[in-house]
Order: structure tokens, then sequence, then C-alpha cells
């Protein structure tokens, strides 16, 4: 068998060879009707039919010669190390969760996890740890006696749908992201954590980490080898992106990052909610902020120094190409009409998966946009999203790519 090609990734068209996803699994399950909202889920999907879709969704993928790797497999491979089960094991019982537990319960819980073979910790890691099923084990603390017995020690984690967000790929670097949200800082921890130790990446160099200054690879663009976009808002803080700019300068995998002001608001959480590239010249984007949207252009006053240049606001299809080196970024024009472009932005129909120019993957549901790209000449896979979608995410969202072909870029 050959062996699997070198992790990497230059832009957001390149052929993809291979993509990390996570299947939807118990931590769906244990939302309710008390906690979706703080759990950042819009409702209570349908675990099942959301399973069918991602499945239908991979297999999409396959179809097209792409290596689909689970998150959750290669997590429980991980585990199988000791050093990496005791690493995720303290980062797990740390910050917050030290806070809030007291010694007794922090103490069977680790106890609990070093013992437990790797896939039930995958699953104690992902699906949370409820206070009835392990209370029984811990006598006379406060903090099992005071929480409903329904209550979580743990939280579930089920974003982890969002593979996008926890880690970016750029060129042959991962950054390991910090997400805003406590409810989705863990997957990080985990993420970096398969980086760090499986086989898989062994040697991979990383750039950030889940203790710096909030990035979100939603909000994270390869426009063009050496270019990135990055948005700035809800998830993203400025001084998240300034960082990232100076890891990536330094380890030469970007030579220009725009920062990119977008809306603070759940419609807009990131960057590719709004706006994702379908081909190499080529964005489809939301018409309410295409002609608003603004990017400054930052760069290395001096290369090594780490000092940075932060130039003026411009619109953002004009500062792309000129850092893209290309005359004009065109936007894919959808002509819809107010209520129809909201609906389908807030249903992802600009949030779509490139698997090569001109052919990407998005939402079956939004008709008038996906009508809009095929006729600017993209190939649309269509997928069903109703179920996987009910946290916010679209096809780009669901996924991280792993090794894309890189960027032949015409005259370059």
């Amino acid at each position: 068998m050959a062996s699997p090609a070198r992790a990497g990734a230059d832009s957001e068209v390149g052929r993809l060879r291979t993509v990390l996803l996570h299947r939807p699994g118990p931590e769906l399950e244990r939302l309710t009707p008390q906690n979706h909202d703080r759990l950042l889920f819009d409702g209570i999907p349908w675990v099942g039919q959301a399973q069918d879709e991602h499945d239908a969704f991979a297999a999409a993928l396959r179809e097209r010669d792409v290596e689909v790797l689970y998150l959750t497999e290669l997590l429980t491979q991980t585990l199988q190390y000791d050093d990496a089960r005791a690493a995720i094991v303290e980062t797990t019982l740390a910050g917050r969760n030290a806070r809030d537990l007291g010694d007794a319960v922090r103490d069977h819980l680790r106890g609990l996890f070093l013992d437990a073979a790797p896939e039930d910790l995958t699953r104690l890691l992902t699906a949370g740890v409820r206070n009835d099923e392990v209370r029984a084990g811990i006598r006379g603390t406060l903090v099992t006696s005071l929480l409903a017995p329904d209550g979580f020690l743990l939280d579930p984690l089920p974003n982890l749908l969002f593979t996008r967000d926890s880690s970016v790929w750029l060129r042959d670097r991962v950054a390991v992201t910090s997400l805003a949200t406590e409810a989705r800082r863990r997957e990080a921890h985990l993420t970096g954590l398969i980086y760090r130790h499986h086989p898989r990446f062994a040697g991979a160099g990383l750039l950030h980490g889940h203790d710096r200054e909030p990035v979100e690879g939603g909000d994270v663009l390869q426009l063009a080898p050496g270019v990135l976009a990055v948005g700035v808002g809800e998830r993203t803080t400025a001084a998240g992106a300034e960082r990232l700019a100076r890891e990536a300068f330094a380890a030469g995998v970007a030579t220009t990052l725009l920062a990119v002001p977008i809306p603070r608001e759940r419609a807009t959480m990131h960057l590719d909610t709004v706006c994702t590239m379908v081909d190499v010249d080529r964005v489809v984007m939301y018409p309410h902020v295409a002609d608003t949207l603004t990017a400054h252009a930052i760069t290395e006053a001096e290369p090594g120094t780490g000092v940075l240049r932060v130039a003026p606001p411009e619109p953002f299809l004009v500062a792309a190409a000129a850092a893209m080196g290309i005359d004009v970024l065109h936007r894919i024009e959808t002509g819809l009409d107010p209520v129809t472009a909201e609906r389908e932005q807030w249903d992802d129909g600009n949030n779509t998966l490139a698997l090569a120019p001109r052919l990407a993957v998005a939402y079956e549901r939004n008709d008038a946009t996906n009508a809009c790209l095929e006729a600017a000449g993209i190939e649309v896979i269509r997928i069903a999203g109703s179920e996987i979608g009910s946290g916010r995410g679209g096809p780009r969202c669901l996924s991280c790519p792993v090794v894309r072909d890189p960027l032949v870029v015409p005259g370059g």
C-alpha cells in the first residue's frame, strides 16, 4: 500500500486529496432544550438523520477520490500512547474544570480516564461525563450532591462536527487554533493531541496553539499560496490575527495576511459564512457584504524581524486581488433578492467546500445560490444538510483539508 501523501495545503481550491471529518456521535445525543444554546446549537438535531447526511457527504468525497479521515478514529489510535493519554487527561482537568470540580471529583475523573480503554476514553472526552454516571463512585462531595443527576461534570463537544475550526493546514504546517468560546475550547486540545502524537503526522510543524489568542479556522481563507485572509469578528480577535500573521511569516508559509473585519453576529460568526473560494480567482459572497467588506493588508516591515506593517483599509476584493497578484478577484453575482439572500446565507449557502477549481460541495437546499454557481461554470455537488447544519455550518465548516495538491498558478 502506498504511504499517505505528505500533509499540507497552500490554497482553498487545489485538488483535495485527504480530509479530516467527524461523524456525528453520542455527543449530539447530549443536547437538550436546556443546554443547546450554551453549547452553540440552534436546536436539537435528529442524530440518526445527521449521521445519514454526514455519511452521504463522506461518500460524495470518496467518489471524487478524497481520502476521509475520522477524528475519533485518529484520537482513539493516539490514546494508545501513554504520554498522549497522560497529557490529554491533565489538560482536560485543568483550567476552568479544575475550579468547578474540586479535588475529589477531579481525582476520581483522572482515575476513570487513565484506566479507560482508548475507545472508551475517546467517548468520555467527546460525549462528556454526566453526574449520574459517576456519582455513585464519588462519596461525600458537595459538588456532586448539589449538581442535578443529569448535570455535566464534563460537557459534551457537539461542535466537534465542525472540524474546520480547530486546525488549519498552511502549506506544510498545521495551525492548532484557539477557540473563542468555553463550549469549544477542548476541541483544539484533542486536535492538537492528534497532531503531536499520531504517527500519521510525525514531524508536522505546529503553529499557534490552544493557549494563544483566539483564532478559529472558519475565519482563515488561503486565497493563494502565501496569501491568507482572516476574519476578525465574533470568534477571531485582532490579537489572534496579529499573532497568526507573525507566526505564518516566521514559518515562511505566508507573506501577506488580510485582516477582514466582519460583523460580530451569530449569522456571520466566521469569514467563511459570507465568502468562500470556488476557483483560483473567483469567490461566492453574500450580497449584503460584497460592497462593504474591507481588509487591512499585513506584511512584515523587514523580513525576519516580526515587525508588522498594517495598511489602511481597502475594499476586500481589491486588497485580495493585489495580494494574490491578479487583476481581479471575481465575485460570482448571485443576484438574489434580499430575503432569499438572507435565508440562504443563514442556511450556509456561501459556505462551500472546493474539491478542485470550479468543483464545490454545497447544501442542496440553497437552490438559488447553487443555480448562480452553476450558471457561472461551477460544478456543484449537492448534499443534504437539514440536520448536520443545525449548529450553523456548511460543507466547508464540516471539513478540515489535510492534503491538497499544490496550486498551479498560470504564469507562476
